[in-house]
């Protein structure tokens, strides 16, 4: 059984150095690659002021928070939940990682993120998937197809819900696709051949549709295949 754990984080501003706080942890379970509906979801009085830009990024202000508990109230509880996780998986996980271990240390507890599980970066794995584009949650979103029209502001349990879509997307696919079963052939008028094997079939272009394919590739010089 594999328990991977999806992760994300709303802060006070953007840089750990400069104090600034987490104020929100949201995280949903991924059992054998299902969601489990066990998630985690804290806000936290960061006992500083919110920088107007992350404020209108979120929409979490401090008279929100004011009567949320401390880190240090609720850090026994995280780590009670990231307890037994194979994987941890975080958009941009540097910056949460860094928020994290911030959090725990002034807590008193003596761990780091890394030392808990396998801390996977999702953006590096889009990165090396789609190498040159955008590669930002809303920007995966649109090109995998997730209907993320309810995220208008950034949220940490919203986050981790439409980020475990996205990680199931990034490194799922077909696993296996079996040929033993017997073939049905026909064809179209078109001269457009039809290969149905079990469940799904296999459309073979007609030999216009290769021509007109092949001029295309010399005019764009790309390979036909």
């Amino acid at each position: 059984m594999s328990r991977q754990i999806v992760l994300d984080t709303e802060t006070t501003g953007l840089e750990v150095s400069d104090g600034h706080r987490i104020i929100e942890i949201g995280a949903v379970e991924l059992v054998d690659r299902r969601l489990t509906g066990n998630n985690y979801h804290q806000y936290i009085n960061p006992e500083r002021e919110i920088d107007a830009g992350a404020v209108e990024i979120h929409g979490i202000t401090s008279e929100f928070l004011a009567d949320k508990p401390f880190f240090n109230q609720v850090a026994q509880d995280f780590v009670s939940y990231m307890e037994g996780a194979d994987e941890l998986i975080i958009h941009n996980a540097p910056f949460d990682v860094g928020f994290l271990n911030a959090e725990l240390d002034r807590a008193g507890l003596k761990l780091k993120i890394a030392n808990m599980c396998k801390v996977s970066d999702s953006l590096a794995l889009a990165r090396s998937k789609y190498p040159g584009k955008r590669n930002s949650l809303d920007a995966l979103c649109d090109r995998l197809e997730i209907n993320n029209s309810h995220r208008t502001l950034h949220g940490a349990l919203l986050d981790s819900e439409i980020l475990a879509d996205v990680f199931l997307l990034l490194t799922g696919g077909q696993e296996h696709m079996s040929f033993d079963e017997p073939e049905a052939l026909s064809s179209d008028s078109a001269g457009t051949s039809t290969v149905s094997r079990g469940s799904f079939t296999v459309t073979k272009p007609s030999r216009n549709e290769l021509e007109e394919h092949l001029k295309w590739c010399e005019q764009h010089k790309v390979a036909a295949w």
